[in-house]
């Protein structure tokens, strides 16, 4: 390409795009343009390249602001910031890339298994594609007394050579030193289903965390649910994410949880919402009803002229606070009125008179 096109239209993004979607849109380009599905392409080789010098660039929140005040002028030498960011991209067979910058410096990555594309994109992203599965950095034995470089990493890489004290650098947002190089895992995020009283009370659960095809991963894992946990938080387990790198610490496994509904019940924080059906008499002259609760039945006072849609409250019988375990949510029931139905016809005559001695009586109040 003779002239050079614009970042942020060779990634296919906006100027005010976050660095979670410059990543993405690098991530697809990466896979398209990829050497090992396009062998013996220039033009898609050079596509990778360019989008690559792109993403180094736009990924980096201080070459990016250089880049948006003087274009590429601020890496070509010819703008006030200087430098250069360019070079070229090339297969040495056996798993072995390479990329070369303008200054004659080369950056190597080798990396163990079958070679293909996924191998070399989690080489390039430190991780983020599920894992390194195995890959190293390494040179070949020579004259060099080490690499240096902007390369892929944006911070380049430094060292004493071959045997010497190894590789420092960052390579896409990813630091850490690759001569004993170690990284922490990365953290997993899945889902968990509980039931409404194993939320309001806790338990334990024993999961098997599966893949999308539905194979099992790992152990199986034995957690504890907290009581009063609701829908949208999540439980953290500690080591139990994606393994460590040489030495380094595994991820942390972060189940987020969704509780399963309860016919009758509807939970709004620590509080319970229910209702409670009782008799047309019982509401006209009072008495008791049977409420349900998740601590056990009580028995509710109805008052003489109760109305369909009264709520009444009963304390302490909610959901207990995840943050003090004294502290209870409360119950509110919605009194319905059942209206009989099939009357008798002396069922009937007795409601008419019933209504006429109501009539009767608002006639004398008033």
């Amino acid at each position: 390409m003779s002239a050079k096109r614009d970042y942020y239209e060779v990634l296919g993004v906006s100027r005010d795009a976050d660095k979670n979607t410059i990543k993405k849109a690098y991530r697809k380009l990466a896979k398209k343009y990829h050497p090992d599905t396009n062998q013996g392409n220039a033009q898609a080789a050079e596509r990778f390249k360019e989008a690559t010098e792109a993403y180094n660039i736009l990924s980096d929140p201080e070459k990016k602001k250089m880049y948006d005040q003087f274009g590429h002028a601020a890496f070509d030498g010819s703008g006030a910031a200087g430098g250069a960011y360019g070079g070229a991209y090339s297969r040495n067979g056996g798993g072995t890339y390479q990329y070369a910058g303008p200054d004659g410096t080369f950056h190597e990555y080798h990396f163990e298994g079958n070679g293909d594309m996924d191998d070399f994109l989690k080489n390039i992203f430190g991780g983020s594609f599920g894992g390194f599965g195995g890959a190293t950095r390494s040179s070949s034995k020579g004259s060099r007394s080490g690499f240096s470089g902007s390369g892929f990493g944006g911070t380049g890489f430094s060292g004493s050579g071959f045997g010497g004290s190894g590789f420092s650098g960052s390579g896409f947002g990813e630091s850490g030193s690759y001569g004993n190089y170690s990284q922490d895992g990365a953290d997993v995020t899945a889902e968990i289903t509980v039931g409404f009283d194993e939320a309001a009370f806790g338990c334990e659960k024993v999961i098997h965390l599966t893949e999308n095809s539905g194979k099992a991963v790992g152990k199986a894992l034995k957690v504890k649910i907290p009581a009063g946990i609701d829908t949208g938080k999540s439980i953290r387990l500690r080591g139990k994410g994606n393994p460590g790198i040489n030495g380094g610490k595994a991820g942390d496994l972060l189940l987020k949880v969704k509780v399963a509904s309860k016919p009758g019940y509807e939970r709004k924080g620590m509080d319970v919402y229910t209702t409670v059906r009782v008799p047309f008499t019982t509401a006209v002259l009072g008495g008791e009803a049977k409420v349900e609760t998740l601590h056990g039945n009580v028995l509710c006072k109805i008052n003489p002229g109760t109305q369909s849609g009264t709520k009444i409250r009963l304390r302490g019988k909610g959901i207990v606070s995840m943050k003090d375990k004294n502290q209870y949510g409360d119950q509110y029931v919605t009194v319905q009125i059942d209206v009989p139905g099939n009357l008798s016809e002396e069922a009937k005559r007795k409601l008419r008179e019933f209504e006429v001695a109501c009539k009767k009586g608002q006639q004398g109040v008033a």
